[in-house]
């Protein structure tokens, strides 16, 4: 079990309704993100992470951007991307970006990479998804040379080579933290371990502790390459309230909202009550009472290791208003309870 877990939120700027049941404009979505960050920021939780999508579902296409409002205010809570789709991006400007951050916020920026499960980024900025694996697999191997700091020597096939090129601005203090984020291939696990970075797990269905083996196997593959032992996070969506019942009953209509328009467009069914509420039950879905959340959570960390654990509390269309009371439970009780669980187990 670790000494030491974190524990923060990630967001996708969902497009949400507003006060007369419309949907409000992506504009006021983002603003809204900034003062739930702000929140975030003021109940001490530890970190904030905005994904990247191109869709009129989500608002946010340029996390780092958003980051940077944050950060001017804000003052201790990390700030980072869930996920940066590096895939159709380029990883210079990706680190110029965060390094940008960092330097905003005074050192507070981190960055979790991943290949992305939405793909609108490719045709919009003129990749082959037929080029998928290559583009990652080749972009992540620069982006690591880029972390190391110094200048950069660097050949493949998906963009010009590098000689000795230094990317300004370094990062002030130490390393740019770099995550890579996994949805569960064996092979991107093993990725991270050969570059020695830390893995983020998104967990987002099913039994949490079905993602041991993913674990174990981060571990195993640093103990093979003698490298030292590496953070392992879990992102996987919840929502809280008062109760579990006021919680399930908020989250419901916008969760179904949500997974009915992605479902269609991959060809699955439409998500009933009972699945919902199988998922709330048994699966990775925090959704519930402070207690209930903080008891998930905390079985969780234990099952898989981890040292951090960031809940997604945009789901769908729900309103800012109830976005902005489960960050002040989380921060204020889950938090706390978490703590005090995990502390317990290990006296």
């Amino acid at each position: 079990m670790p000494d030491t877990i974190e524990l923060g939120l990630d967001t996708f700027g969902d497009v949400t309704f507003g006060a007369d049941g419309s949907l409000l404009p992506q504009a006021q979505v983002i603003r809204n993100l900034v003062d739930q960050a702000v929140l975030a920021d003021h109940t001490k939780i530890d970190f904030i992470g905005v994904g990247e999508h191109h869709r009129d579902d989500f608002a946010v296409s340029a996390p780092e951007v958003v980051l940077a409002g944050i950060a001017a205010r804000t003052e201790r809570i990390r700030l980072g991307s869930a996920v940066t789709v590096l895939s159709s991006d380029d990883p210079i400007r990706v680190f110029q970006r965060f390094s940008t951050v960092d330097a905003i916020s005074n050192g507070r920026a981190e960055v979790i990479l991943g290949r992305g499960s939405f793909t609108e980024s490719f045709p919009l900025f003129g990749f082959a998804l037929s080029d998928y694996e290559t583009l990652f697999s080749e972009k992540l191997d620069l982006f690591a040379a880029l972390i190391k700091g110094g200048p950069v020597t660097w050949q493949g096939s998906v963009r010009p080579p590098l000689s000795e090129q230094r990317v300004y601005p370094p990062i002030e203090n130490g390393a740019l933290k770099t995550w890579i984020g996994v949805g569960g291939s064996p092979e991107s696990v093993i990725r991270a371990a050969r570059y020695q970075l830390p893995l983020m797990l998104a967990i987002i269905g099913g039994d949490p502790k079905r993602f041991r083996p993913y674990a174990d196997l981060y571990r195993d593959a640093l103990a093979q390459l003698n490298a030292p032992t590496l953070p392992i996070g879990v992102h996987s969506p919840g929502h809280v309230a008062e109760t579990d019942e006021q919680a399930r009953e908020e989250l419901w209509p916008s969760y179904k909202k949500m997974h009915d328009r992605i479902g269609g467009e991959r060809g699955w069914g439409p998500v009933s009550i009972t699945a919902f509420n199988s998922e709330a039950d048994m699966g990775s879905l925090y959704v519930g009472s402070p207690e209930t959340v903080a008891r998930k959570i905390a079985s969780t960390v234990k099952a898989l290791g981890a040292t951090r654990f960031d809940l997604k509390y945009s789901s769908g269309p729900m309103e800012h208003e109830k976005m902005m009371r489960s960050i002040e439970l989380y921060g204020t009780r889950v938090i706390p309870m978490v703590r005090d669980l995990l502390a317990s187990d290990a006296g």
